[in-house]
């Protein structure tokens, strides 16, 4: 049997969550409160989950001042992506033992 390592920063459920979410809006950044918002997240712990995130090089957040209030536009990165097909793909590939 393989010997599945899954990406210990990918693979915690709110991190993944955000990942799936971000990679699945291609077209622009997601605000931080529509986040928030689309996965019931306290403003602290997604805080602490998009910046796990950033240091691991997966998101990249934008802050600026948008109609005097702060605004984060969070997008996933090029190596974000690889990262979570490479993550799925593993996981897919474990997982698949059960069907056989």
């Amino acid at each position: 049997m393989e010997n599945f390592q899954p990406n210990k920063i990918i693979h915690e459920p709110p991190r993944l969550k955000i990942m799936v979410l971000l990679a699945s809006d291609k077209e622009h950044a997601v605000t931080f409160p529509d986040i928030k918002d689309a996965l019931g997240m306290s403003s602290g712990n997604l805080s602490v989950q998009l910046k796990t995130l950033e240091n691991a090089g997966y998101i990249s957040m934008e802050k600026y001042i948008d109609d005097n209030k702060s605004r984060t536009d969070v997008s996933i990165t090029p190596a974000g992506k690889e990262a979570l097909i490479e993550y799925m793909e593993s996981l897919e590939r474990f997982l698949s033992r059960v069907k056989k």
